[in-house]
């Protein structure tokens, strides 16, 4: 009697968990506790990045390792987590938000793409590069105001920025100076950068996953029986994180740069505009002021992209429902 062949294994099938497959309200309460940790290890960076981009033309010379120096030496560790209360705050719930958009978005997207009969690295970048865009458009209106606030606080004493006695202070200053509009202060540059920052990095990370596998010899038309082992996956989805990382840097620092500026200028009356701005930068600097923290923010979104990506598809293994 003839052995049946073994059917191929498809590495996606063992990688990737569908919404549909998750118990929703253990992910929402174990998510909160994991990424709040992945802030905790990561914020600093971010504290750096601001520094650096708002900082003026003497100081914007040093380097990420001077700001570190000067910012312990002033206040030590603490000086790196100025701003965590508020952001810690805000970050449940508009990761809820982003999280539900992104995996609802992603499977109508797919079925979206499947007539093209694209290919599948090809499929995989528009269908989370979408669902990416779509996820960060609706978490913007949560993450904004939390966003103004935390970088006032980032910056607060430092090349000659106000000092606040906490987020709340923050906030209410800017209400008495500008109402709620104020805390939306650079929204339109917000959506301009982080919604290409989402859609490029949900799009590198899908597409180049598909490519890895395929060069490991698991693509759609592999002929492999065993599936890939744990450690191969994490591996695989840790090189997507940092792929998606690089891309997503290169192409939105320049709008990242102008939006830090606009967020976090004083409550002086004849606030300059986004072209301001710039023509700041370019007399400043010439083009490469645009690339301002273009270190901190590549690290950041690479170490930020590598450990949420693991922690997010370890939380969905841990969250999925038993068939």
């Amino acid at each position: 009697m003839n052995t049946p062949p073994s059917p191929r294994v498809a590495p996606f099938v063992q990688t990737e968990i569908n919404w549909d497959k998750l118990d929703k309200k253990r992910f929402y309460v174990v998510g909160a506790g994991l990424f709040t940790g992945v802030t905790v290890a990561l914020y600093p960076v971010s504290v750096v990045k601001t520094r650096l981009q708002v900082a003026s033309r003497d100081i914007a010379e040093k380097s990420a390792f001077s700001v570190v120096k000067g910012i312990l030496k002033n206040d030590g560790v603490p000086g790196l987590y100025r701003g965590f209360g508020t952001v810690i705050t805000g970050a449940v719930p508009a990761r809820i938000i982003f999280l539900t958009a992104l995996e609802t978005t992603k499977i109508s997207a797919f079925k979206l793409v499947a007539p093209f009969e694209f290919s599948e690295p090809t499929q995989a970048a528009i269908a989370n590069g979408m669902a990416g865009m779509t996820a960060s458009l609706f978490s913007q209106a949560v993450f904004v105001p939390i966003d103004v606030v935390s970088q006032k606080l980032m910056v607060q004493g430092y090349s000659g920025h106000a000092t606040y006695t906490g987020g709340i202070d923050v906030a209410t200053k800017i209400i008495k100076s500008y109402g709620v509009r104020g805390l939306y202060r650079g929204f339109g540059l917000s959506v301009m950068t982080y919604s290409p920052s989402s859609a490029a990095w949900w799009a590198s990370y899908g597409s180049s996953q598909r490519v890895i596998w395929r060069l490991l010899g698991y693509g759609s038309d592999s002929k492999a029986t065993v599936a890939p082992s744990q450690s191969k996956i994490v591996l695989v989805q840790a090189l997507g994180g940092i792929i998606a990382g690089a891309t997503a840097s290169s192409i939105t620092t320049p709008l990242d740069t102008i939006k830090t500026r606009l967020q976090v200028m004083g409550h002086q009356e004849n606030r300059p505009s986004a072209k301001q701005v710039v023509k700041d930068l370019i007399a400043q600097d010439g083009w490469k002021g645009f690339y301002r923290g273009l270190g901190p923010r590549f690290f950041s979104m690479s170490a930020w992209g590598t450990s949420m990506i693991l922690t997010y598809e370890y939380l969905k293994r841990l969250c999925a429902i038993e068939d």
